[in-house]
């Protein structure tokens, strides 16, 4: 599970990398077995050129020097930190690996912003990325980088269309294998169906009022506009 500061560097950055004009996406595995980077970056420059940057994310001193592979095969690759962090591991930090320092928006300044904030803090260079060449090939990163593109949309849009995706025998199968676990007849407020039906039968009650509310409305308008058609006739009879 990523952490709260870990998800709010991965904003920034996120951000960061649009503000830079690159494409960017998070979670990248690279070709030839060569990890998967937290996040790579793509962008052409104005003589045609592409140039891919890798950043990896560190909030932890053990997670500075977790055994995981770094990817670090782009033109240029970073690290993004805290500035604490950063502090405490300068001196471990190849000389061609460049520093990214997460900093969080002070809250009362965000208080105070005229307009929402699309990222939770920013980032300074603490140390510039040294040039080198692709460590990969271009055409099969290309299509990793794709296919990881490729990955969150796809994600978005089941996000979007929720439940449509899925027939109702498949939610059936979900609901039963849910009701199987955990089920407590002596504390139904957790049981999934219960708040199923119940919420059924509250929204069916809220309808049917709502309902007779628009029916008795209508009947008053009606019982008035006849109450004034019929004054007339009633003073000529007097």
């Amino acid at each position: 599970m990523k952490t709260k500061l870990t998800r709010q560097l991965e904003s920034t950055l996120y951000q960061y990398c649009l503000e830079q004009g690159s494409y960017v996406v998070e979670e990248v595995s690279m070709p030839d077995k060569k990890g998967i980077v937290d996040t790579l970056s793509y962008q052409q420059l104005p003589d045609g050129q592409i140039e891919w940057r890798c950043y990896e994310l560190k909030v932890t001193k053990s997670d500075f020097h977790s055994k995981a592979k770094l990817s670090f095969i782009g033109n240029y690759n970073y690290f993004i930190l805290p500035q604490a962090l950063y502090t405490e591991v300068a001196d471990e930090i190849p000389e061609h690996i460049g520093v990214l320092i997460y900093r969080a928006f002070d809250k009362q300044a965000v208080a105070l912003a005229t307009e929402p904030l699309r990222a939770p803090g920013f980032l300074t260079v603490a140390k510039k990325a040294q040039h080198q060449d692709l460590q990969v090939d271009e055409a099969a990163l290309t299509s990793h980088f794709v296919a990881s593109l490729f990955r969150e949309v796809d994600k978005a849009k089941r996000v979007k269309k929720g439940l449509q995706l899925y027939s109702d025998d498949q939610l059936y199968k979900e609901l039963k294998k849910r009701g199987q676990v955990g089920y407590d007849v002596y504390d139904p407020d957790h049981n999934l169906y219960d708040r199923f039906v119940d919420e059924l039968q509250h929204d069916a009650v809220t309808a049917l009022q709502a309902e007779l509310d628009a029916r008795n409305a209508e009947y008053q308008a009606l019982q008035l506009k006849y109450q004034a058609l019929l004054a007339p006739n009633l003073e000529d009879r007097l």
